[in-house]
């Protein structure tokens, strides 16, 4: 006979034993902050009870995270087991099987309906998050920043001070621009939970978001040394360090956090890390205009499967950049060949973003800016719909910026880069700025600027090839 135990928000876990439920909770209060070991605790609470329906579908998440390929046998043994559960426990294992069964839109209309019944089921809460912000909910919603904030305005009265609600009430402010708010409710989480990745990750996306390079970096370096390795998490809050890295100059140490952070998962053609690889690749390339010296053959590598399989457009994105940079063009045809047929069929989000945003890669990549402009143009004010956050996405900005910049269309460098100085001041974007208005012929005011980039980036590689660059151009436009 099973009992009827709670776990930490109070909800009834359907299990024989008391055991399980405990490891349960620890299980996914290690879900909840993306750290080590979630998984670990799940597989002994299955151990204590075979038949706990729940901690088979917590399982399937992180198997799914972490491309087992076991997600959708242990989904299926949940719903299986489930079935003498209750009301609410069947529903919440029917939500997470079918989402890693790849019904994302359908799981969340379950979800959503669970939370509004039972707005303190923080796991599905979690996979809520996570379709959204990865636009796994159909043709890729303009408006989901505000559509998970939105909800999780209506949950944050059921969960008060709860450390793993506020680090994913943090994410959703800081995606909608509430930065102040975002680092507020983050702060707090990890004072409640120091252990709190999730947490971390919202206070390292405001920095990043606030233009404060040295800031962030500051303070994520030192956490990440006290985090465990073997976290999946783990290489996307390196990913994050590399940027804040970058943002500084700091090309070596950017590669060295891929080598010994990233690089492992591009090997095992890890499809989890791909947008982490790849766009860090990618914008290593753009600001030193040359690949970086790192084995860009790997993550072109790691990004085949996009050529033949179809899936997310985030995906397919990110491979586009790792096809192009690999000059990987037999790929790269066999991909756009596929989103062609997709769209043809009436995919929207493929036919209006996903394919253009690919077709706009591959013309930056071949030199033919114009064309790689049209593309990119076309996409940008919707680019949103691939899902990611902001700091995810803006590396397609950055590419339409260097687009602007090499193909000598000066007038519109000088508004997109105005418009991001004036959301955020970055050393990179006056760099580039200085870089037009060289070439424009406007002496004084490139030389102002080029020293001010010279002045902040004393953190800088001083032989790194965007450095060779800025001494160029401080040359060219010195006075006589």
């Amino acid at each position: 006979m099973s009992t009827l135990n709670r776990d930490r928000y109070g909800l009834v876990l359907t299990t024989s034993s008391r055991e399980a439920a405990q490891l349960y909770a620890e299980g996914v209060d290690l879900l909840l902050e993306s750290s080590y070991g979630a998984e670990e605790c799940l597989q002994r609470a299955i151990a204590m009870d075979e038949d706990f329906a729940l901690a088979h579908a917590a399982l399937s998440l992180l198997q799914m995270v972490l491309t087992s390929g076991e997600a959708q046998a242990s989904a299926a043994r949940a719903q299986r087991l489930v079935r003498n559960a209750t009301l609410r426990e069947q529903r919440h294992v029917e939500g997470i099987s079918l989402f890693v069964h790849g019904q994302a839109a359908q799981a969340l209309d379950i979800i959503l309906e669970v939370l509004a019944q039972t707005p303190r089921d923080a796991v599905l809460m979690r996979v809520a998050n996570r379709i959204l912000q990865l636009g796994c909910s159909g043709a890729g919603a303009p408006d989901f920043p505000q559509r998970f904030h939105a909800l999780l305005h209506s949950l944050a009265p059921s969960y008060g001070d709860d450390w793993a609600f506020l680090s994913h009430y943090a994410f959703a402010h800081h995606e909608v621009g509430q930065l102040d708010e975002a680092l507020e409710l983050a702060e707090r989480s990890l004072a409640l939970r120091p252990t709190n990745g999730h947490a971390v990750h919202s206070i390292a996306h405001v920095h990043f978001e606030k233009g404060q390079a040295v800031a962030g970096g500051d303070f994520l370096g030192p956490w990440l040394e006290g985090y465990n390795s073997g976290s999946q998490f783990n290489v996307h809050l390196s990913w994050h360090q590399a940027l804040f890295e970058l943002a500084q100059g700091q090309y070596t140490e950017a590669i060295a956090r891929y080598e010994n952070a990233i690089r492992s998962t591009v090997v095992q053609r890890s499809p989890a890390s791909l947008a982490d690889s790849a766009s860090l690749m990618w914008r290593m390339r753009l600001y030193g205009q040359r690949n970086p010296n790192l084995a860009v053959h790997e993550i072109s590598q790691q990004a085949e499967v996009a050529a033949d399989t179809d899936g997310p457009a985030f995906r397919d994105a990110h491979a586009a950049l790792a096809f192009a940079a690999q000059g990987d063009h037999e790929s790269m045809r066999r991909m756009v060949k596929r989103l062609e047929r997709r769209a043809a069929q009436g995919h929207a989000l493929t036919g209006e973003i996903t394919l253009p945003l690919v077709r706009g890669i591959a013309e930056f990549a071949a030199e033919r800016y114009g064309a790689a402009i049209a593309h990119l143009e076309a996409v940008m004010p919707q680019v949103v719909r691939i899902g990611g956050s902001h700091a995810q996405r803006e590396v397609f900005e950055d590419t339409l910026v260097e687009a602007y910049v090499r193909g000598q269309r000066h007038a519109r460098a000088v508004e997109a880069l105005r418009e991001r100085l004036d959301r955020r001041d970055t050393v990179r974007d006056r760099f580039w700025l200085a870089r037009v208005r060289a070439e424009d012929g406007a002496a004084e005011a490139a030389r102002t600027m080029l020293g001010d980039v010279a002045r902040n980036w004393r953190r800088a590689d001083p032989d790194s090839s965007e450095m060779n660059i800025l001494h160029t151009l401080m040359g060219a436009v010195s006075t006589p």
